[in-house]
């Protein structure tokens, strides 16, 4: 199932263009928050599998707004695909990739403007998960069972404020408004044959510039998941994005940063696309 968010209200689709007002169809059961929904996602899948068809409303993806508006938090993993470490200069990572943190205020939705801020920013396509139980010390091969699903996510970059200064300055250069669009909506992870081995890529203008699967990940979702839980307590609601493949554009030869009137297009097989005008 998709869980989304239409006017700040929580909405469960029907496919992709309906579905149902969530404390509306459900008499009240379950609350109109869009963030209370990741604590009972397996509760709402339940529900609605005797939810009458017929009562669904339709609804434009275009029209949603980020499934996950508030994340208590947004972790990040960095070099967690060997050709992008290489592009980058990089070697490889052989232990836990680097993690760094994004601000909740730079979610956005799936469709809309960003505004460029002076400096080069660059794109970087992610699968993120979205937790739905709270974790910590939990195995690699329980990490599903604690997930409300997967969406699509951009990790864009300001990349001259990133390497400036005696150390990078990773979250701040990642956190402009609308620095981490998602959505259109979160799929849950029964609606994946393979988690662990799923497409994704980008294009700007309809050039594609990254195209991947997370087969690639060098620490899989789960794995990965895994490991941070051994340090943090992730909570429902949080967001971890869990890596790009290669093709961003300071790894191309000459480098290349987005510009005003171009167009970003995002997707995830199994999950949809976004679509970004750079203003």
């Amino acid at each position: 199932m998709r869980f989304a968010n239409r006017a700040g209200r929580a909405f469960v689709m029907k496919g992709e263009d309906s579905g149902w007002d969530l404390e509306k169809e459900s008499s009240g059961r379950f609350s109109s928050e869009p963030m209370q929904m990741w604590a009972r996602h397996a509760e709402i899948r339940e529900w609605l599998e005797g939810v009458d068809g017929t009562t669904a409303e339709a609804v434009r993806a275009e029209g949603l707004d980020a499934p996950v508006p508030v994340p208590p938090a947004i972790i990040a993993i960095g070099l967690n695909y060997a050709e992008h470490a290489r592009e980058t200069g990089f070697e490889p990572p052989t232990e836990l990739p680097p993690i760094f943190a994004k601000f909740p205020s730079s979610i956005t939705g799936a469709y809309g403007e960003v505004e460029l801020p002076d400096g080069n920013v660059d794109w970087e396509v992610e699968v993120v998960a979205v937790v739905g139980s709270q974790m910590h010390h939990v195995a690699e091969e329980d990490v599903f069972d604690h997930l409300a699903g997967l969406t699509i996510g951009q990790d864009l970059s300001e990349r001259v404020r990133q390497f400036s200064g005696p150390a990078p300055q990773f979250g701040l250069a990642k956190s402009f408004p609308g620095f981490a669009p998602i959505g259109p909506w979160v799929v849950s992870l029964d609606e994946f044959d393979d988690p662990n081995d799923i497409g994704l890529g980008c294009s700007i203008d309809g050039e594609v510039v990254q195209s991947g699967t997370t087969a690639g990940l060098i620490f899989s979702i789960s794995r990965s998941i895994a490991e941070l839980s051994k340090v943090l307590v992730l909570r429902p609601g949080d967001l971890v994005f869990t890596g790009t493949p290669d093709g961003v554009g300071i790894g191309l030869q000459p480098p290349r940063f987005l510009q005003r009137g171009e167009v970003l297009e995002t997707w995830v097989e199994g999950i949809g696309r976004m679509s970004q005008r750079m203003v």
